[in-house]
Order: C-alpha cells, then structure tokens, then sequence
C-alpha cells in the first residue's frame, strides 16, 4: 500500500519525533473550532463570557494524547450540534510538551495575556 501513492499525499506529523505521546508528562494543547468560528463565548473586558455548558463527561484518561484529543473533540461536538448544528472542529491540534517549571510559567503567562490581546490577534475577527 505504501507503495502505491509513494507518499505523495502523505500530511507530516506535527507531533515531537522521537517523543512517545503516551508517556505520563504535561501538554499544553491547543484546539480550534473550524475557521475559528466563536462557538463557546466571547472575551468581554478581557474576561471569557461563555455562552453555552460543556459538560464534564470526559474523564481521565489512559491513552496516547492523539486518542485523548479525539475523545475530548468527539464529546464536545456531540454536545456543540445540540446547540449549532453547523459546530465543527479544525482537524488538527498544536501540542507543547510541558518540560520544566519554566515552560509551566511561559504557558500561563501566554494564556493570561492572551485573554487581554484577543481583540488586536491577527485571527480575530
């Protein structure tokens, strides 16, 4: 099978070579609806203002982060077409492994000013 398309339509993993995802570590993860479409609320006087409940139904998880994603994606449609049916997801996701304390502190920070900056991002519409 390999063979047959030579690799010519293969999309390259954005995943860490050489890194088994389902090692026990921390992940900041970043997911996007389709089109960045904003299903879920609104930053109003840089503080999230949701519109809608995600129930909690997901639980912990043993597998792989790819499995873990699929499984938190799959839940939250199934949730999002109750209240829109045209919900959809980006296909993929951005991963960051979580190595030390110092990277913990640059992802918290980017998450903070990331809520005051939502209005001048180059995706904000």
């Amino acid at each position: 099978m390999d063979d047959k398309f030579q690799n010519k339509y293969r999309i390259s993993s954005a995943r860490l070579q050489n890194w088994d995802y389902r090692w026990n570590a921390s992940y900041f993860v970043t997911i996007c609806t389709r089109n960045r479409q904003h299903y879920f609320g609104e930053i109003v006087d840089g503080i999230i203002d949701t519109n809608t409940e995600i129930k909690n139904q997901f639980g912990p998880q043993r597998k792989n982060l790819a499995s873990i994603i699929r499984g938190f994606k799959s839940t939250v449609t199934k949730q999002a077409h109750e209240i829109n049916a045209d919900f959809s997801w980006q296909p993929r996701f951005n991963d960051h492994i979580i190595h030390n304390n110092h990277s913990s502190d640059r992802i918290q920070n980017y998450i903070k000013a990331n809520i005051k900056n939502w209005k001048t991002d180059e995706f904000y519409e």
